[in-house]
Order: C-alpha cells, then structure tokens, then sequence
C-alpha cells in the first residue's frame, strides 16, 4: 500500500493539524472574562440607546445653549454665555422657578402622604384586596395627555361637571383652569396618579417584618406608635426614593400644558400665572417664540439644579434612613 492510499482518518503530524488547532492550542477565555463578555453583550442596546438618545441630545442641547440659533433659520450666531447671561437677569425664569419650587414643596409630599396612605389600606387582610388594589392603581396608568384632557373636561366652566355639581346648590360657577383656581386643579391632577406611589409603598410594607409588629403589641404599642416608630423607618429607604424621583417629576411636568384653554403648544403663553411653571417657560421660548439656544440654557440650567437639589437630599437625609442589610451580604 503507497502512502496515497493511506486513509486520511490515519494520518497525523503537523500536516494533519495544520488545518485546525488542538484543544491544548485554542486559546482559554478565563470565566471573569465570559461574565464581563456577557454582561457587556445584554447591556449593549441600553449603552447604544443612552448613548444615542440621550447623551448625543444633550450635547447638542449644551452647543445650542451658546448660540442664537432658533430651528429655522440657517442664520445664526455663537454668543457664549450670553443665554445665560440673560437667563440669570430675566425675572420671568426666576418667577417660573420659584412656582415650580412651591408646586414641587406641595405636591410631593401630599402624593407621598396619600400614596402610603392607601397603601395601609389595601395591606390590610380584607376580602377582594386585591380588586381593590386594581382599582387605586388603574388612575396611575392613564397616560398624562389622556389626564390632563379628563381634567380639563370636568373642569371647564361652561360644561364641566365640577360646575354642574356646584350649580346644583346655588352657587355660582368657577373659572376652575383660571387664576386663581388653576393651581388647585393641577395639584389634583397629580394626587390623581398616587397609585405608583401606592404600589412602591405597599412593596415596602410587605417587606417590613411581621415579628417587630407582633412584638411592638406585646409590649403594649398602640397601632400609631408602631407605625411611627416601626413602620416608617424601614420603609425610609422607599420614601427617600419617591422624594427623589416625585421632585424630578414635578419639576418637569408638563401637566399645566395640558390644562391650557389653548390646549397647543403655542397656547402655553396664555396659562394661568399660577401655572406658569419653569418647563412651561421653557416650552415658551421653544414653540412660542423660537428661541432654541435660549430654551436650551433654560433645560441645562434645569439639570444642574436638579442635580443639587438631588445631593442636598441626600446629604440632609443621610442621618434618617435606615437601610436594612443582610451582614451576610458585604462578604
């Protein structure tokens, strides 16, 4: 038998591996190196998207913000800090924060307050609590175009039935979306999707530990003193949440649009000077009068106080929460 006629299955030799690399040869990929492939390849399209959708749009925000540019006109020019310059010395931005500042100061409180309340309520051991449940949370997924045109129905003066109901006993009707009574109608339109903050307490009361309650009666607790003394600071770390995230919420809300007689974007300069919130002056100068590179020094200004008044929190809250951590978990 020549060598040609050896079967190929029977050869060996650098020839025969010439073509594909031995188990020895192939290179190891360490489990450290897989885990950090993995996490790196699930994480891709949320570090594409926030890449892409939000830190592309906020640096363009930030070059607007030095320009006069106002989205149409390819005439435009770099003034600097000149927006900002402005910005400071406009008292109407001022105004506007300061409303925003009370409207959040009142708002998420009351939202929080109303929340944990109902949240008590429907972790009680009654019958159908969960339909109950339902109910409360279902006003939380109505989308806010949808709240804000259900408001502005009830509440119109000539053929809301706020009015209607009024009318009934003699009274004369309101100018509910006017000043000075559209403020009252847009803190109820908030209070009105307190079931997210219902559904993130009652999560944290479920984790609060039965035993502390039962021990709390034995030893003669009223039901106050436990919820006072037990309750609210193991659920501390849920209400510093929803501080945090119902201030960034109230600040950019954009309900106050929505109850506009106008009901457009361009209506946004005949709201109600109650309701001349900061993001309201921003859509102004936006879709009112153009003014991009204004608008944007307005946003950014906006993110860095955001930013501090979210640190500020933090710091003075530090000393009150109380985070509940397995000692387990630190090894």
């Amino acid at each position: 038998m020549t060598v040609d006629q050896i079967p190929a299955t029977g050869r060996t030799g650098p020839a025969a591996s010439a073509g594909r690399a031995t188990p020895a040869q192939r290179p190891r990929i360490s489990m450290t190196a897989r885990r950090h492939r993995a996490f790196y390849l699930f994480t891709a399209p949320w570090i594409i998207g926030f890449l892409l959708l939000t830190i592309v749009p906020m640096a363009y925000a930030l070059w607007l913000s030095f320009t006069t540019y106002d989205g149409i006109s390819p005439h435009w020019r770099y003034v600097g800090l000149g927006n900002y310059s402005e910005l400071f010395s406009d008292p109407q931005t001022w105004n506007s924060l300061g409303r925003t500042g009370l409207f959040a100061i009142t708002s998420v409180p009351l939202s929080i307050i109303a929340g944990l309340a109902l949240a008590v309520l429907v972790n009680r051991p009654v019958k159908a609590r969960g339909l109950f449940r339902t109910l409360l949370y279902l006003p939380a997924v109505v989308p806010p175009v949808g709240v804000g045109l259900t408001f502005k129905a009830l509440f119109d003066q000539n053929s809301g039935a706020a009015n209607g109901v009024i009318t009934l006993f003699g009274f004369d009707a309101l100018g509910w979306l006017a000043d000075p009574y559209a403020r009252y109608v847009l803190l109820m339109s908030v209070l009105w999707a307190a079931g997210n903050v219902m559904i993130i307490s009652l999560a944290g009361l479920q984790d609060v530990p039965r035993e502390l309650h039962e021990a709390a009666r034995i030893d003669g607790a009223s039901a106050w003193r436990t919820f006072r003394s037990i309750t609210v600071p193991l659920l501390s770390p849920v209400l510093l949440f929803q501080t945090v995230t119902g201030v960034i919420a109230s600040v950019q809300t954009i309900m106050p649009l929505l109850l506009s007689p106008d009901g457009t974007t361009a209506g946004v300069t005949a709201l109600p000077q109650s309701n001349y919130l900061y993001m309201m002056h921003v859509f102004s100068q936006y879709f009112a009068l153009g003014r991009y590179g204004y608008a944007s020094a307005l946003l950014w200004v906006l993110f860095v106080l955001i930013l501090i008044v979210t640190g500020l929190i933090f710091k003075f809250t530090s000393g009150v929460v109380f985070y509940n951590v397995d000692p387990e978990a630190k090894k």
